[in-house]
């Protein structure tokens, strides 16, 4: 670490097998340190996380996990992916990390993750202690979301097949509309997302993650009871020029949560690359307060 290129992110890989799948995990071992556990979006992985993984290596432990169907982990087709296995395989890998308490940096798919990981806590399904999230661009209220054209189709009847069309080009092309106009995706982020979707025939179970889309609208007031509830430290750094879940999320945010505290950054759909050191230090700043 940090793993800033794919061969470094390939090298440092750990692997932890939970019921049959074998997930992709890496750890910065920082003893004494605070835990920060980061949860990653659809459609890529933990490599998401380098500039912040570099940033904060300093002062805190770090572990983040390719979920099943993402990155280097396993990504079993066809597949009922659910939220709540995901979130039972972060709780797996921090048991087996021997971590009780930590930080949560989550980030789209990842956000929902972490309302399921609060839920749990609160339900007292879980013995983690939840010092803080810290929720990145996300459907974080279901009625708020607004997917792309490209993710409608995946997630239809017609997404296995639609999804042999998907490259490289259609993926920047994607990628371009939801990062902001002044801090457009690179070359070399677009590639490398691509050759992770590529391993382990990534590609083909996009659909079938999509799925996630219908299960926010399930789980939607569980989450919103927990975050309403809890006394857990939220923060919600937003890529306002998002077409997904920018403004407009920010904006129900403040509706519902009026005292738990926002960030609006001049940026897209992914501020921890668009806007990644200006992400770091208002993050670090919240949970400097929050300790």
């Amino acid at each position: 670490m940090p793993y800033a290129t794919l061969k470094e992110y390939i090298q440092t890989v750990n692997y932890l097998t939970v019921n049959e799948r074998r997930l992709a995990w890496w750890q910065h071992h920082a003893p004494g340190k605070p835990v920060i556990l980061f949860i990653h979006g659809f459609p890529s992985a933990s490599w998401d996380w380098h500039h912040q993984w570099a940033d904060l290596s300093t002062d805190y432990h770090l572990v983040s996990m390719d979920m099943l169907g993402y990155g280097l982990s396993d990504k079993p087709v066809p597949y009922g992916y659910t939220l709540a296995e995901q979130a039972r395989f972060y709780l797996a890998l921090l048991a087996h990390l021997n971590i009780s308490k930590c930080h949560v940096l989550a980030h789209d798919y990842g956000d929902s993750v972490a309302q399921e990981l609060l839920h749990m806590v609160e339900t007292e399904q879980t013995q983690i202690q939840l010092s803080s999230i810290t929720f990145l661009n996300g459907g974080l209220f279901s009625e708020s979301h607004r997917p792309l054209l490209t993710q409608k189709l995946l997630k239809s009847v017609i997404g296995p097949w639609a999804v042999k069309f998907l490259n490289e080009r259609s993926l920047e092309g994607s990628f371009k509309r939801i990062f902001g106009p002044q801090t457009p995706p690179k070359k070399h982020e677009i590639a490398t997302l691509w050759q992770l979707l590529q391993i382990n025939n990534g590609v083909k179970a996009m659909p079938y993650l999509l799925q996630y889309i219908d299960e926010r609208k399930q789980r939607r007031q569980d989450w919103l009871d927990a975050m309403q509830s809890t006394q857990v430290p939220m923060l919600f750094i937003n890529g306002r020029h998002d077409p997904i879940s920018g403004e407009h999320m920010r904006l129900r945010w403040q509706q519902l949560l009026p005292h738990a505290p926002t960030c609006s950054l001049p940026v897209g759909h992914y501020p921890q690359i668009e806007s990644a050191q200006r992400v770091t230090e208002v993050f670090m700043n919240f949970i400097a307060n929050s300790n």
